[in-house]
């Protein structure tokens, strides 16, 4: 079985998600498959289908998730330091041709956001920082061809 990286903030995330299916939302559709049963014919009835389509992907999410949760492999960041790139830094890097600096963690795929700067150590950009140091360029192979960045700052918080 492989071993699934993520921070304690990530593990906590998919666990509150999991409690929340089992405990609200997959009693919720139960009870709405049992309503709609009540309303007669069940091939013609949208919402018994509804419901039970909602419950198949309830059911198929919380399957993921204990699978991913079980097979968490937990890295706390704050714990760790150094000036090479690992899994849980925070890196600033700046675009060689735009100048534009940008600071990215990486993290687990599952708890990936691109929008607050946390970046899945499997996303290209990770992957060429992985190793290197404060001062490195990397390459980074966009849709748009390649991008050059370098390292500014390797931290662990």
């Amino acid at each position: 079985m492989e071993r699934v990286p993520m921070t304690p903030g990530g593990l906590s995330t998919l666990q509150e998600e999991l409690k929340r299916l089992k405990g609200d939302d997959r009693p919720t559709v139960i009870r709405a498959i049992a309503e709609a049963r009540e309303h007669g014919d069940l091939s013609e009835n949208a919402e018994y289908h509804a419901a039970k389509e909602k419950q198949s992907f309830i059911e198929g999410r919380i399957a993921e998730l204990e699978d991913k949760t079980s097979r968490a492999h937990v890295i706390d960041p704050s714990t760790m330091s150094g000036d090479t790139v690992r899994f849980g830094a925070t890196v600033k890097v700046v675009d060689e041709e735009s100048d534009e600096e940008t600071e990215y963690q990486i993290v687990g795929a599952e708890e990936s956001d691109i929008a607050t700067g946390r970046i899945s150590i499997t996303s290209p950009i990770a992957r060429a920082m992985i190793g290197k140091s404060k001062g490195d360029q990397i390459e980074v192979q966009a849709p748009a061809g390649a991008r050059y960045y370098e390292i500014l700052e390797v931290g662990y918080r």
